[in-house]
């Protein structure tokens, strides 16, 4: 077992990392004040239910739990889906000594942790994420719904009290999820830390296996870099924004696909795009833009676009995406592994012919 103590302006909280440490559920529950004459709000989703919703509520059986399921996918990131967690909140007497549980994704972790943020001003909610991918999601306190126009443009920061990651849930995610997660694992090395990329190359196999000694490794090294930055920026008005390398652009393929693209490949996508980018300013030879190529494509993740998806129409969608700011695009560029740099009045035309040349 890790213990990854995140610090914020807001709170310092642990995030527990470790196989079966579900197991100590009450324990860890306790150990932060979340004592069983709180209510608690289960929030998951069908297929989460399925697999773990039963174990979880035989292990909180001393604590008065209600339950919320959510069909899977992030159609169910919405206000509608908002309004209806909240109408049963109340219904069932939650009030502000309450406490949510995220128990899934990426997408129940935004979504759980969004009702928390705005019931009754703000309620106090433990994340338990099921996935590799939530390793990113958990921690830092950005949690939002998705609006018809752009995603995760209705949100709100706000940090939760504790992380349980018990890393046995993942051994029941498909393929294509567990290298979704592991684009942010390595996201977070090319951003921050060159050695964790080579220790995340040198252990692709076993990572994409799941093995779990190597897993807990790469989720508390690469859970640390983010704890790091945001400490340095809770609410992204400066070096925060680095973590969001990949995203300006692996929005847009999540948003143009209908999400049939995941978050991860989005990103993974959304990485080559801004070394391209990179590369066209000057910032980087083509050479790196190669070798982030051969380091997305080891772990089995996309680094092209369908060659239908239109340059203009994903400009749109780019355009209305939070980082564009006083009618300029804000970008994360790299320009080493290991280094970024924040650029911003990208140029239109820069946009648009890279867009062409990732596609595949």
């Amino acid at each position: 077992m890790k213990i990854l103590e995140v610090k914020t302006t807001q709170r310092q909280y642990p995030m527990i990392i470790g196989t079966d440490v579900v197991n100590n559920i009450e324990d860890f529950l306790k150990s932060v004040s979340i004592t069983t004459n709180r209510k608690l709000l289960l929030i998951t989703d069908q297929q989460i239910e399925k697999l773990y919703g039963d174990k979880v509520r035989k292990l909180l059986l001393n604590y008065n739990l209600f339950s919320y399921v959510v069909s899977q996918g992030e159609n169910s990131k919405s206000l509608s889906q908002i309004e209806k967690i909240i109408t049963y909140a109340i219904e069932n007497g939650l009030d502000r000594s309450s406490v949510i549980i995220a128990l899934g994704g990426g997408m129940i972790g935004d979504l759980a942790g969004f009702a928390a943020a705005i019931y009754m001003r703000g309620i106090e909610f433990v994340q338990i994420p099921t996935t590799i991918l939530a390793h990113d999601s958990s921690i830092g306190g950005k949690v939002a719904v998705n609006h018809s126009l752009g995603k995760n443009m209705i949100g709100a920061f706000h940090q939760p009290k504790l992380v349980i990651y018990d890393t046995s849930f993942l051994k029941t995610l498909p393929i294509k999820e567990v290298k979704s997660g592991l684009a942010e694992l390595i996201k977070h090395g090319l951003i921050k830390d060159k050695e964790f990329v080579e220790w995340l190359v040198k252990y692709s196999v076993e990572l994409t296996q799941l093995r779990v000694d190597y897993l807990n490794e790469a989720l508390y090294r690469g859970s640390k870099i983010k704890a790091d930055v945001v400490y340095e920026d809770e609410h992204e008005l400066g070096i925060r924004a680095i973590l969001n390398f990949g995203h300006t652009f692996g929005h847009v393929i999540e948003s143009i696909s209908n999400y049939q693209y995941s978050h991860g490949e989005g990103v993974a996508i959304g990485m080559i795009y801004a070394a391209r980018i990179a590369n066209e300013m000057g910032l980087i030879s083509y050479d790196l833009v190669e070798q982030y190529i051969a380091l997305i494509q080891k772990f089995g993740l996309p680094t092209t676009i369908p060659t239908h998806y239109q340059a203009t129409e994903m400009l749109a969608i780019m355009l209305r995406d939070k980082k564009f700011e006083q009618h300029q695009i804000r970008m994360v560029l790299p320009t080493e592994i290991g280094k970024v740099e924040i650029v911003k009045g990208i140029s239109k035309e820069f946009l648009l012919k890279v867009m062409e040349d990732v596609k595949g």
